[in-house]
C-alpha cells in the first residue's frame, strides 16, 4: 500500500545521504524502483515552467554563493513558457541525470512513497546538484551559469529522469503529430498540418539513443518493457498516452516513430470540418455504428485509422458498457466519462524471462486472455484494437459474439485489407486453412473503411500529408471459389478528396432508420453516374 503521509525531510537525502558513489558519473542506469514506484507516473508537462514560488524543504549542502540561483523546479503547469534549452550540454544533463537516478534511488531504499512525493524530491535532488556545480565551478575561477541557463539546465536533468530527455519537448509540442527518427541525426516530424521537416539530433551518438530508450522502457510503473540486444524492438505506451515504438541492433541504424494521439476527443463532424469525410460518408458511418454493423478500418501506417475510430466510437450510445482490447492503449476511450460512462480498457503485457510449459514468457498476458476473462463484464461492445497478426482471432471472436466491433489494420485498399485478414489469420494457427478463415471474416466483417493518405512536395522543399476516406466497402459471404463479395459504398473520388456515392446493397437501405441520408446518397449516386 503506498504510504501517502510521507514527508520528504523524513527520508534519508535530507539526512546527509548522498546515494551510491559505486555507479561511475554518466552512467545510464534507471533507479531502484521502491514497491515499482520510483520514477513511475506522469511528467510535469514541460511545455510549461512555473516560477519560484513553491519552496521545498531545505537540502543539505553549500549554502548558495555570490552570483549563484537557488532553483524551484516545475510543480504545476501555469501556463508560463518552458525555459530554452538552446545550447544545453547535453553530456552534463546525462551525468546529473545518474547522480540524481542513484540519490533518488539511495534516498528511497524500500520506502514507498506518493509519486508526487517523489517528484519533490528529485526536485530537491536535482537542485541541490545544479547549486554544487555552480558553486565548484565559481570557486575555481570559472563563470558560473545564468538564472536562465540554471532553470534550462534544471529542465533538462528532469526531464531525463522522469521523462523522455530531449524527446520531451517534442511530445509536449501541440504542433507535431509524429516524431520519425532514423539514427540520432535524422530526425523528423510530422506537424499538425500534414507538414514534414527535419529537425537537429536528439542525441550524441546511436549508442547514447539506444541507451536512452533502455532507460525510458524499464522505468515505467505499470508498462515497464525490456530493451536491449535480447530484445530488440520496444512498442510501448508512454506517460500523456503517446505510442513509441523502436528497433536496434535488427536494423542498421535505431528506430524509432512515436504518434502523439493529439485529437482524442474527435467526432464525425470534427473529421467532416477536416475534410478527412463527406457529410454523407459521416450520416452513413453514424447510422452503421448506431446499427451495430462490425467495421474495419483500413489505410496506411499513419493515415488516421485511430483517428477515425475513436470518432466512430462517439457516435456509439453512451449507455453502451464498452470494454476495449490492446496491445498498447491508444484509444483511451476510458479517459472520456462524459462521453463514454462505463468503459473497461484491457492492455496486453508482453513477458520477460523463460519461456513456460504452456509456451508463454512469465507475467505475459494476451488479448485473448481479456477477451476471453470480458464475457463476465456484461460488455455491449467489445472493441478490439488494431490488428496486425495473431490479434485477427481476437477480432473475429469480438465480432462473433457481439454486434458493432471496431477494429483497424494496414491494408493498401478496402478489398486489400480482405486478404490481409485471411493471411493474418492464417499465420496465427498451423490448423487454419484460407478457407475457414475466409469464411469467418465473411461472416463477422460488415464494413470496410478504407483510409488514403496522400503526400505532396511543397515549393518550399517540405512536404505536406492529406488523409481522407476514399472507399467504404460492405463485406458479404460469397461464392466457394472467393468466399465473399464486396459492395463499393463509396468509390474514390477521381478528384481527390472523400469517397463518392458507389452502390448501396439492399440491405443497407435499412440504414435509414439509423439516421442515414439514404434520399441524399441516392441524389448523389445520380450525379456520380453523370459524372462517369
Amino acid at each position: 500500500m503506498t504510504n501517502m503521509a510521507t514527508d520528504p525531510t523524513s527520508l534519508p537525502i535530507f539526512n546527509g545521504g548522498r546515494g551510491d558513489d559505486a555507479t561511475p558519473r554518466g552512467a545510464l542506469q534507471a533507479p531502484r524502483r521502491a514497491g515499482a514506484h520510483a520514477l513511475a507516473g506522469q511528467i510535469n508537462p514541460t511545455t510549461h515552467r512555473v516560477p519560484a514560488t513553491r519552496q521545498l524543504a531545505p537540502v543539505p549542502g553549500p549554502g548558495p554563493s555570490e552570483g549563484q540561483v537557488v532553483l524551484d523546479l516545475p510543480a504545476a503547469a501555469t501556463g508560463t513558457p518552458r525555459a530554452s534549452l538552446d545550447g544545453i550540454d547535453w553530456k552534463k544533463v546525462a551525468e546529473l541525470r545518474a547522480q540524481a537516478s542513484n540519490q533518488l534511488s539511495a534516498a528511497l531504499g524500500q520506502e514507498q512513497v506518493d509519486q508526487e512525493i517523489e517528484r519533490e524530491l528529485g526536485r530537491a535532488i536535482i537542485q541541490e546538484l545544479i547549486a554544487t556545480e555552480n558553486a565548484d565551478a565559481m570557486h575555481g575561477g570559472w563563470a558560473g551559469w545564468t538564472q536562465d541557463e540554471q532553470f534550462a539546465l534544471a529542465q533538462a536533468v528532469f526531464d531525463a529522469l522522469f521523462g523522455l530527455g530531449r524527446l520531451q519537448p517534442l511530445v509536449d509540442d501541440d504542433s507535431v503529430e509524429n516524431i520519425i527518427i532514423a539514427g540520432y541525426d535524422n530526425v523528423w516530424l510530422e506537424k499538425t498540418d500534414g507538414a514534414l521537416v527535419q529537425i537537429d539530433p536528439i542525441a550524441d551518438s546511436d549508442e547514447q539513443l539506444t541507451d536512452d530508450l533502455a532507460f525510458i522502457a524499464s522505468r515505467s510503473e505499470v508498462n515497464a518493457r525490456p530493451f536491449s540486444s535480447a530484445n530488440p524492438r520496444l512498442h510501448m505506451r508512454l506517460d500523456g498516452g503517446s505510442r513509441l515504438a523502436a528497433a536496434a541492433w535488427v536494423t542498421a541504424r535505431p528506430s524509432v516513430v512515436i504518434r502523439r494521439h493529439r485529437l482524442r476527443r474527435v467526432s464525425l463532424e470534427d473529421l467532416v470540418g477536416r475534410d478527412m469525410i463527406s457529410p454523407l460518408q459521416a450520416s452513413f458511418l453514424r447510422a452503421a455504428v448506431q446499427a451495430r454493423k462490425s467495421i474495419v478500418v483500413a489505410g496506411p501506417q499513419g493515415g488516421g485509422k485511430t483517428t477515425l475510430v475513436r470518432a466512430l466510437c462517439q457516435a456509439i450510445n453512451p449507455w453502451e458498457k464498452i470494454g476495449t482490447f490492446e496491445t498498447e492503449f491508444e484509444l483511451h476511450l476510458h479517459e472520456l466519462p462524459d462521453v463514454h460512462q462505463i468503459v473497461h480498457a484491457w492492455e496486453a503485457r508482453p513477458g520477460s524471462g523463460e519461456v513456460g510449459a504452456d509456451g508463454k514468457q512469465a507475467g505475459e498476458f494476451s488479448l485473448d486472455e481479456a477477451l476471453y476473462d470480458s464475457f463476465r463484464f456484461s460488455l455491449d461492445r467489445q472493441i478490439v484494437g488494431e490488428v496486425r497478426g495473431r490479434e485477427i482471432w481476437a477480432m473475429i471472436k469480438a465480432m462473433e459474439s457481439g454486434a458493432g466491433s471496431i477494429s483497424t489494420t494496414h491494408a493498401a485498399s478496402a478489398e486489400g485489407a480482405v486478404r490481409k485478414l485471411v493471411t493474418c489469420a492464417m499465420e496465427a494457427g498451423s490448423h487454419i486453412t484460407r478457407d475457414l478463415a475466409t469464411s469467418k471474416l465473411a461472416e463477422t466483417v460488415d464494413i470496410i473503411v478504407q483510409v488514403h493518405l496522400q503526400t505532396e512536395p511543397q515549393r518550399d522543399g517540405t512536404w505536406k500529408r492529406s488523409r481522407w476516406v476514399s472507399e467504404i466497402v460492405h463485406v458479404a459471404p460469397g461464392e466457394k471459389v472467393k468466399g465473399y463479395s464486396t459492395t463499393n459504398v463509396f468509390l474514390p473520388n477521381p478528384s481527390g478528396g472523400p469517397g463518392v456515392p458507389g452502390t448501396l446493397p439492399d440491405e443497407l437501405r435499412a440504414l435509414e432508420a439509423y439516421g442515414f441520408d439514404l434520399n441524399g446518397y441516392l441524389m448523389a449516386d445520380g450525379q456520380t453516374e453523370k459524372a462517369r
